[in-house]
């Protein structure tokens, strides 16, 4: 079992349930997003992230505006949608049911090994 490409891939299906959840805060935009997400120890990187962005907008999930930036070129900023924030709202339920079902099974004890006799 490969354990880094596991882990990977459980990075890759929480992240748009991170940014949803992110986003449920208030609108950001890509870099802000990125450095949130470092903060909370899940590294992404913009060649992940723009895609991801795209997707959720195409589904309808999110929307974004242009705001000038004192800093530099205009910023695109984020935001849910309603139907970003029903899916979400889905997401969350979904993640209590997993992260349930994984206390259960880690506090479980494990069975005796059944022996020959």
């Amino acid at each position: 079992m490969n354990i880094d490409n596991l882990k990977s891939q459980m990075r890759k299906g929480m992240l748009e349930y991170c940014v949803l959840l992110l986003l449920r805060k208030g609108d950001a935009y890509a870099s802000e997003i990125i450095t949130r997400m470092k903060d909370a120890h899940l590294i992404v990187v913009e060649g992940t992230l723009y895609p991801l962005l795209t997707r959720l907008k195409n589904d309808g999930l999110l929307q974004y505006r242009w705001q000038e930036s004192t800093a530099g070129p205009p910023r695109k900023y984020y935001s849910l949608t309603p139907l970003g924030e029903s899916s979400l709202a889905q997401l969350q339920q979904s993640w209590q049911e997993i992260t349930s079902t994984v206390a259960h099974l880690s506090q479980t004890p494990t069975p005796p090994p059944i022996t020959n006799q």
